[in-house]
């Protein structure tokens, strides 16, 4: 239940500051390098072109040029994100060597490169093996 204080009383055992103590730091990096996210688009937009080219349809051209137009836009605007008014402390999106030296820090802890390499690219590689199993059996069904 809330409860209203008098402004005096709060001002006697508050402790008021004009300015914060701690000036916020916003790091808009992910410190993955590039190639993931280039590998991640690449694989998206190849399962497109996976079903694209096994399951050829007239009707599909718009929701396909829909979908990559979704996975662009999904990782472009990331990118001008992070690019926005820069500070002095902005990261730079870590290099292979540097992942590879360092690691990268996650929720549950330190995770070596080939980790990190896994965890960000499981889904695009399951999705894309999927496209490709999807049109073999279309193309085996379809004879």
């Amino acid at each position: 239940m809330s409860k209203n204080l008098p402004r005096d009383l709060v001002a006697g055992q508050a402790n008021v500051r004009d300015h914060a103590v701690t000036p916020t730091i916003v790091d808009r990096s992910f410190e993955l390098p590039k190639g993931f996210y280039m590998a991640t688009v690449g694989l998206y937009l190849g399962f497109l072109a996976v079903m694209a080219i096994g399951v050829p349809s007239g009707g599909l051209i718009l929701p396909m040029v829909l979908f990559a137009v979704s996975i662009i836009a999904g990782f472009a605007l990331p990118v001008v994100w992070s690019r926005l008014a820069p500070e002095e402390t902005q990261k730079k999106p870590k290099s292979w060597g540097a992942l590879k030296l360092h690691g990268i820090m996650t929720h549950t802890g330190r995770v070596a490169a080939k980790d990190a390499a896994v965890q960000v690219l499981i889904l695009p590689v399951l999705v894309f093996c999927w496209g490709i199993v999807a049109v073999t059996i279309v193309g085996s069904v379809a004879g």
